[in-house]
C-alpha cells in the first residue's frame, strides 16, 4: 500500500510543468474539479475524523460521534458559499496573502503564526493516531509505523507538491470507503446486526440518540453546560474550520472561481455522508460484547474503539483492509497539512518578506526543503510529546478565536486597517486565554461564570467543571465575536491614523 502511495505520487509528479512554484503550490490553477473534490473531502476525512466519530458514538452520544464530520462538512459549505469565490478570484496563493493585502506584510507574518503552529500539530496528532492503530491492529513497534507513514508521505510530497497529494488522496479516499464498507458488516454481524444494535443503544441510552442536542439541558446528560459546551465546540469546527491553508489551497487551484465554489459545496456534502460508516461502527462498538480484558483497555483508551473493533471483531484480512481505510484517511490529511504549511513558510516568509528577489529555481528548492523540515519537526513532536493532541486542539482555538474574523474582516470589510486588526486580535487572545489552558498549567483569570452569572442557568459553581476547575463557558465564542466586533469598529475609529488600504491581487503571485 505504502508503495503504491510512493507510485501514485511520482507519476503525478511528471504533471508539475518544470517544478514551478505555481504547480506546486496551487497547481498552476489547472485542477478540474472533480479531482479538487475528492482531494477536499480526503483532507477533511482524517484519522481524527474516523477514530473520533467511533469514539464519540462509543462513549458518549450520537450527537458527540456526528459533531466532528457534520461540523466539518458545513464548515467546507459555507466557506464554498462565502469565501472560496473571493479568493480565487483575487487569484492569492495562500491563506495569509488577503492578511498581507489588507494589513501589510509585517503583521501578516504575526498572523502566519498560529496558521503555521495549527498544521504542524495536526500533523503530528495524525502520526500519534497512525501509530497507535498500526499497534493495537497489527502489533507493530508505534516508532516504525510512525517513522514509514512520515517518510513516504513526506517525499512523494516533496516531489509533486499539490498534484502528488491530489493523487494519492483519490487513492487514500478510495481505501477508507472500501475499507469501511467491506469491514461494516462484519463488525454489525458480530455485534446484533444493524437493527439489533441500533435497538440495544437506542434502550441503553435514550437521551443519546438525537443528532442534536437538545436546545435547553433536560436531563443528567444533557446538562445546560454540556449543550453549551457542545455548540460552542460546533461553532469553533464549523467557522474555524474556515481559515486553514490547506483548505485554501485545492479553493485556490480550482480552474475558475465558479469552480472553486461548486468544488467547497461538494466535498462539504461529501464529507457529512462519510460519518454514516464510523457512526455505525460506534454504535457496534458499544453494543459489541467484549471479553473482561478488552472492554477494561476499551474503557481505558476508548479513542481505539475502532482499532479494536478492526482487529477483535472482523476477519484478519477484513482488518487489515480497514486497517488500510484509517491510513488512507492520515496520510492524505498529512500530506496535505506538511504541504500548506511547508508553502506558507516558503511563500509568505520566504519570498514575500526575507527574499522578496528569490528565484523561481531557489524558491522550489525552498519549497521543498520547507516540506521536508516540517515533516521531521511533526515527526519528531509525534515521537516525543505526548500532548501532541491537546497542542493541535488549543492551536485549533487560537485558529478559531484569531484568524476568523481577521480573514471575514479582510475579504469583505473595505474599511478594516491595521490597528483595528492589531486590537482585535490582542483582546480576543486575552480573552481565550482568561478562560484558562490546562495544557500549560494556566488557571483561569476571568471568572466567567460570576461575570455572566444573571443570564445563565444554575449556579456560578456549575458552570466550573469538578475536579479541573476547567471553566465551561462558551469563551472561546465569546472571544471570537468580541474580536469580530472590535476589529471593524476600531478601524472607523483610527481611520485617519491609519487609511486602510484596498484588498487586491499580489504583485508577482504564484
Amino acid at each position: 500500500m505504502y508503495a503504491a502511495f510512493l507510485l501514485v505520487g511520482w507519476l503525478a509528479a511528471r504533471k508539475v510543468r518544470e517544478g514551478s512554484v505555481a504547480d506546486l503550490i496551487v497547481a498552476g490553477r489547472a485542477m478540474p474539479l472533480w479531482i479538487a473534490t475528492l482531494t477536499m473531502t480526503a483532507t477533511w476525512v482524517d484519522g481524527g475524523y474516523l477514530l473520533g466519530t467511533v469514539e464519540g458514538t462509543y462513549r458518549s452520544s450520537v450527537a458527540s460521534g456526528l459533531q466532528g464530520g457534520l461540523c466539518f462538512g458545513i464548515s467546507l459549505i459555507l466557506g464554498g458559499i462565502f469565501f472560496a469565490r473571493r479568493m480565487r478570484e483575487l487569484e492569492y496563493t495562500t491563506l495569509i496573502d488577503p492578511f498581507e493585502a489588507r494589513f501589510g506584510s509585517r503583521w501578516a507574518i504575526v498572523l502566519f503564526v498560529p496558521a503555521l503552529l495549527g498544521e504542524l500539530f495536526w500533523s503530528a496528532e495524525l502520526l500519534v493516531a497512525i501509530g497507535s492503530t498500526f499497534g493495537v491492529v497489527l502489533e507493530m513497534n508505534l516508532v516504525t509505523a510512525i517513522l514509514l507513514s512520515a517518510v513516504v508521505v513526506t517525499l512523494y510530497t516533496m516531489a509533486g507538491g499539490i498534484w502528488s497529494v491530489a493523487y494519492t488522496d483519490i487513492l487514500q479516499l478510495g481505501l477508507v470507503v472500501l475499507g469501511l464498507g467491506v469491514a461494516l458488516p462484519y463488525a454489525l454481524g458480530a455485534s446484533g446486526g444493524l437493527e439489533g444494535s441500533v435497538q440495544q443503544y437506542w434502550q441503553a441510552r435514550p437521551d443519546r440518540v438525537g443528532l442534536l442536542p437538545p436546545l435547553q439541558g433536560n436531563g443528567s446528560f444533557w446538562t445546560p453546560q454540556a449543550v453549551a459546551g457542545w455548540w460552542d465546540t460546533s461553532l469553533m469546527l464549523m467557522l474555524g474550520g474556515i481559515p486553514w491553508n490547506c483548505y485554501f489551497q485545492r479553493v485556490l487551484s480550482c480552474q475558475t472561481p465558479g469552480k472553486a465554489r461548486e468544488h467547497s459545496i461538494l466535498a462539504g456534502v461529501l464529507t457529512i455522508a462519510l460519518t454514516v460508516p464510523p457512526l455505525l461502527m460506534g454504535i457496534a462498538a458499544f453494543t459489541h460484547v467484549w471479553p473482561a480484558g478488552q472492554a477494561a483497555a476499551l474503557a481505558e483508551q476508548p479513542a481505539q474503539a475502532l482499532p479494536m473493533l478492526l482487529r477483535y471483531a472482523t476477519p484478519t484480512l477484513v482488518g487489515i483492509l480497514g486497517l488500510g481505510a484509517i491510513v488512507g484517511a492520515v496520510t492524505s490529511s498529512f500530506s496535505a497539512s506538511i504541504l500548506s504549511a511547508g508553502s506558507m513558510f516558503a511563500w509568505n516568509c520566504c519570498r514575500r518578506v526575507f527574499w522578496p528577489d528569490l528565484s523561481a529555481a531557489r524558491m522550489v528548492r525552498v519549497l521543498r526543503g520547507s516540506i521536508l523540515l516540517l515533516g521531521a519537526a511533526a515527526t519528531v513532536l509525534a515521537l516525543k510529546i505526548q500532548s501532541v493532541q491537546e497542542l493541535w486542539f488549543f492551536t485549533s482555538d487560537l485558529i478559531f478565536v484569531l484568524l476568523f474574523p481577521q480573514l471575514l474582516c479582510a475579504l469583505f470589510d473595505p474599511k478594516v486597517n491595521l490597528i483595528g486588526s492589531i486590537t482585535a486580535f490582542a483582546v480576543s487572545l486575552v480573552l481565550r486565554l482568561g478562560g484558562g489552558e490546562p495544557l500549560f498549567g494556566l488557571p483561569p483569570f476571568l471568572p466567567y461564570p460570576e461575570l455572566f452569572a444573571g443570564i445563565l442557568p444554575g449556579s456560578p459553581e456549575s458552570w466550573y467543571e469538578a475536579g479541573s476547575g476547567r471553566i465551561l463557558f462558551p469563551f472561546k465564542l465569546l472571544a471570537a465575536g468580541t474580536g469580530l466586533v472590535l476589529l471593524p469598529v476600531v478601524s472607523r475609529l483610527t481611520a485617519r491614523l491609519c487609511p486602510p488600504r484596498l484588498l487586491r491581487r499580489l504583485e508577482g503571485a504564484a
